[in-house]
């Protein structure tokens, strides 16, 4: 989930569904940071049904992950991959959530997924409200409200790579208003709430802004890079 939509009273939710229903693509650009060692500019480009772009840049190197809804292709030059080659399964699995334009949250019934409300909990100093996700895949991964805003706090759950199963907590701050809608536009993720090694602070989301299917394609191979540190 890449910038969190926000929730409220019954009204506004049907109101903010619409509104969400009615969005056809979605581009963030900012900066994301590894810890003190390393940042860099990323842009995160989303389109109806599920096509999804991301591209950043760190220390001269270039990280590009693409989907078009059924194949996905990524490179990782920090392990010396620059041409991108097509996902595993296990990638393709979780950039196919990521590509995801709603989230799970939105129309869960018929994506398969099943929710429950395990009551109230604390967040930082916020009374919050957990609620429970168990996806059609089995995966559960737990979402905690703000009890007075519905702006969702931090999100709790695991991540697969490389055959391993890693904990991810995600924290949504700055949430700010974008033609009508809430979105957080600091993201800290890690293992643990004293373990947040990635944060995402976003410059700018535009919706439905005009984007070509071109762009969820394989792409090039990046120019090779200038000789740089190692990789966060």
């Amino acid at each position: 989930m890449w910038a969190s939509h926000g929730c409220n009273c019954r009204g506004y939710r049907l109101r903010r569904l619409t509104r969400i229903h009615a969005l056809r693509s979605e581009r963030i650009t900012g900066t994301i940071s590894f810890g003190s060692e390393a940042s860099g500019p990323f842009t995160v480009e989303l389109k109806r049904p599920m096509k999804m772009r991301m591209t950043l840049a760190v220390q001269n190197q270039t990280m590009i992950r693409v989907y078009d809804g059924t194949q996905g292709w990524a490179n990782n030059p920090f392990a010396g991959k620059l041409n991108p080659d097509s996902m595993p399964e296990e990638d393709l699995k979780n950039i196919s959530e990521e590509a995801d334009f709603d989230g799970p949250l939105v129309d869960y019934v018929r994506k398969g997924n099943k929710v429950e409300l395990l009551g109230k909990d604390k967040v930082e100093d916020k009374d919050v409200w957990r609620v429970r996700l168990a996806t059609k895949n089995g995966d559960v991964r737990y979402y905690l409200f703000d009890a007075q805003a519905f702006l969702l706090l931090k999100w709790e759950g695991k991540r697969r790579a490389e055959g391993k199963e890693f904990p991810v907590e995600s924290y949504f701050r700055d949430y700010r208003d974008v033609d009508g809608l809430k979105f957080s536009f600091q993201i800290d993720s890690g293992s643990s709430a004293i373990n947040l090694t990635q944060k995402l602070v976003i410059d700018k989301i535009e919706l439905n802004v005009l984007i070509p299917d071109s762009e969820f394609t394989k792409p090039a191979a990046p120019d090779a890079p200038a000789p740089s540190a190692s990789a966060p």
